[in-house]
C-alpha cells in the first residue's frame, strides 16, 4: 500500500531541527531527573510490599488513604485496577516501600497495611472471623469441630471437601467476596444447616486480600542491575549485527538513535512522575527492537539506491530513500501507535506505564530513524569525503575541494 506518490521532502535539510528538538527533550528530561533526585523506581526495584485488595463495592479510595495515614502509612500508594474485559473489578493495589532492614521489616509493612484496612472497614480483632479471609484448612477444621451435618466421629474428609468447594466458590465464582451467606447454598454439599452455622460464627467483610507480593531490597537492586545490562546487551548485539550487515557507522548511528529514544522516554517518565517497573523495562526492550527495525528498513533502501544513483550526492540518496519508505513507516508506526494509545487510555492502571512507554517510544523512535540516525550517516560521509578531497588536493598541490561528493566516490554501504 502506497499512501504517497512522488514525495520529495528534504529531510536532511531539516536535520538541524530534529537534532535541536532531541537536545531540548533530553535537556528537559535530564533537568527533571536532577531536580527530582533521579528516576522514580517501583517496588520491583526498591523493595517493599504490594497488597492486592478486592472490595464488595466500589473502592473508597479517599477512605482507604485516610485509614492508611492514620496508621502512619501516608506515603503508601493506592492504584485502582480495572480493564476493558472487567471494568468493575473493585480491586486496588496498595504499595508500601520497605522501612528498615531485613525480612522483619517486610512482614511489618504487610501487617501494617492489613491492620489499617481492618480498622478502617470494621473488621477488628474482637469481631467474628471474616469468612472472606478464611482459608480452606481453617474452615474445614471449624466444620469438623461443629459437625453441622451430624456425621459422627469421622467427618474429616467430608468437611475437608466441603470447605474446599466453599472456598473455590468464593474465590472463583465470587472473585474473593461473598456478599451474603445465602449465596453459599449454591455450593454442592452445602445445606441450610451448614449455611446457618457459618452465619452464626463468621462475618462477611467488605474486602478481601487477593494477593500479597513482597520484594526485598537486595532483590530489587539486583533486578535493577539486570535490567540495565539486558538493555545494554540488546544494543550491543544490534550494533554488531548492523556493523556486519552494513558498515560500522550505520550500526553506531542506529544504536545511538535507539539509545536516544530510550533516554527521551525515561525523561517523560521523570516529568510525569511515573514509576519504572519490570513492565516498563519490557516496554523499553520492545521499543528498542521496534525502532531498530524501522531504521534498518531505511538503511537497506539507502544501500539499494547507492547502486542505482551512483552520481547523485549522498544526501539526495538518503532523502530519496526516506521518501520511498514513508508510506511503509506511516502504515506500520501509525497502526501500532493507535493500538498502544487505546491500551494507554483504556487498558487500566496496571498497563498504564507499559503502554505509555510504547506511546512515547513509537513517536520518538519513528522520527529518530530519519531525523537522527540518517543525518549521522550523512554527516560521517560528508566528513569522510571532505577529508579524502583534502588529502588528494594536498598531494596534487592544489586547493582542497569541499562540498558533497557523488555517491560513487563514497564507500558503499553494504556487504553481501
Amino acid at each position: 500500500m502506497n499512501f504517497f506518490r512522488q514525495v520529495d521532502l528534504d529531510w536532511m535539510g531539516k536535520a538541524k531541527f530534529f537534532i535541536g528538538l532531541s537536545l531540548t527533550l533530553l535537556l528537559i528530561g535530564g533537568i527533571s531527573c536532577v531536580v527530582k533526585g533521579g528516576l522514580r523506581y517501583g517496588i520491583d526495584f526498591k523493595g517493599g510490599t504490594l497488597v492486592y485488595v478486592r472490595f464488595a463495592q466500589a473502592p473508597p479510595i479517599d477512605r482507604i488513604r485516610q485509614g492508611l495515614a492514620a496508621q502512619g502509612l501516608g506515603d503508601s500508594t493506592i492504584q485502582r485496577i480495572s480493564d476493558l474485559a472487567n471494568p468493575n473489578t473493585n480491586e486496588v493495589v496498595i504499595g508500601l516501600e520497605q522501612r528498615g532492614e531485613g525480612a522483619e521489616a517486610l512482614d511489618a509493612g504487610k501487617a501494617a497495611i492489613l491492620k489499617a484496612l481492618r480498622q478502617t472497614f470494621g473488621s477488628g480483632e474482637n469481631s467474628k472471623p471474616d469468612f472472606n479471609a478464611t482459608s480452606a484448612a481453617a474452615l474445614a477444621e471449624f466444620l469438623a469441630r461443629r459437625d453441622p451435618l451430624a456425621l459422627g466421629l469421622t467427618p474429616g474428609d467430608r468437611y475437608t471437601q466441603l470447605a474446599r468447594r466453599l472456598v473455590d466458590f468464593r474465590d472463583k465464582d465470587r472473585n474473593g467476596i461473598v456478599n451474603s451467606f445465602d449465596e453459599l447454598k449454591k455450593v454442592e454439599g452445602s445445606s441450610d444447616v451448614v449455611v446457618n452455622t457459618l452465619r452464626d460464627e463468621f462475618s462477611l467483610g467488605s474486602f478481601a486480600v487477593r494477593n500479597v507480593e513482597i520484594v526485598g531490597p537486595k532483590v530489587g537492586a539486583q533486578l535493577r542491575r539486570q535490567a540495565i545490562w539486558v538493555t545494554l546487551y540488546a544494543l550491543a548485539g544490534m550494533l554488531v549485527y548492523i556493523a556486519f550487515r552494513f558498515e560500522w557507522v550505520y550500526g553506531a548511528a542506529a544504536v545511538l538513535a535507539v539509545f536516544h529514544d530510550v533516554l527521551i522516554t525515561l525523561g517523560f517518565f521523570s516529568l510525569l512522575n511515573f514509576e519504572i517497573s519490570l513492565t516498563v523495562i519490557a516496554a523499553l526492550l520492545t521499543l528498542v527492537g521496534y525502532s531498530m527495525n524501522d531504521t534498518i528498513v531505511i538503511f537497506d533502501r539507502i544501500r539499494e539506491n547507492l547502486r542505482l544513483m551512483r552520481r547523485e550526492p549522498f544526501p539526495v540518496i538518503v532523502n530519496r530513500s526516506i521518501n520511498q519508505t514513508l508510506s511503509r513507516t506511516i502504515l506500520t508506526s501509525g497502526l501500532t501507535f493507535l493500538t498502544v494509545l487505546v491500551l494507554f487510555l483504556m487498558g487500566g492502571q496496571v498497563l498504564r506505564t507499559f503502554s505509555f512507554a510504547l506511546v512515547v517510544g513509537i513517536v520518538v523512535g519513528t522520527y529518530s530513524s530519519f531525523g537522527i540516525a540518517a543525518p549521522m550517516v550523512v554527516a560521517w560521509n560528508n566528513w569522510r569525503s571532505q577529508r579524502g578531497a583534502a588529502g588528494s588536493g594536498s598531494a596534487a598541490g592544489s586547493k582542497p575541494r569541499t562540498g558533497e561528493a557523488p555517491a560513487e566516490r563514497l564507500v558503499t554501504a553494504g556487504r553481501r
